[in-house]
């Protein structure tokens, strides 16, 4: 999936900029000269909120496509809103490796026998041209019928030409059980406590 964005190059400050409801960014890479640039606001929220930061963006406005990802958003911790962008440009035909987010679906069984479903990993490193790139993986939680089964990284199913750099054995996500404590008898340790008491207010007692 790739995602089209125009963009605009940049002359004047980043704060004129953001006066004008846009967004300053830049694009860079190791083929590419930096290049400070700046986007429609709403047109850059909607394409981050359906890209996010693991699908090639292609730049348009700068005289030549450019394809990218967005490598980094700044957010004003004050006032919200996104403050400036960074785009790393890919080179074209380059294989390119990035976090890919994991996306959980299905129930796992073990769950209604008591235990507690525990997600190791939330994110993987995929190595993949840019034109095979997922947005997500898919982990179905389903094989997790008891408490002895665990979903390793070597189980992933992955669209083809994607491959991940993970350690094979690294847990993905298991089913945890949930042991109760053995209580202890409330009642004959507070007696116990009082009676302790007791007995030192007794001795701490002046002599009539």
């Amino acid at each position: 999936m790739t995602v089209t964005l125009e963009v605009t190059k940049r002359t004047t400050s980043a704060e004129a900029v953001r006066k004008a409801g846009n967004i300053p960014a830049v694009v860079y890479g190791p083929k590419q000269e930096p290049i400070s640039i700046f986007i429609n606001k709403g047109t850059f929220e909607k394409a981050l909120k359906s890209a996010g930061e693991s699908t090639v963006i292609s730049l348009v406005g700068l005289g030549e496509e450019v394809e990218a990802l967005i490598h980094e958003v700044a957010f004003n911790p004050a006032k919200g809103g996104i403050e400036h962008a960074d785009f790393y440009a890919i080179e074209k035909g380059k294989e390119i490796t990035v976090d890919i987010p994991l996306h959980f679906t299905g129930e796992a069984p073990a769950t209604k026998k008591g235990g507690v479903l525990t997600k190791v990993l939330h994110e993987v490193e995929v190595t993949c041209k840019p034109a095979v790139l997922p947005q997500h993986i898919d982990v179905d939680i389903s094989a997790l019928d008891d408490f002895e089964k665990q979903i390793h990284v070597r189980d992933l199913v992955l669209p083809a030409g994607v491959k991940v750099e993970n350690d094979a054995d690294d847990v993905v996500a298991l089913v945890q059980e949930v042991k109760e404590e053995a209580e202890a008898p409330v009642s004959a340790v507070d007696m116990a406590a009082i009676e302790v008491e007791a007995k030192g207010k007794k001795e701490e007692e002046p002599a009539a």
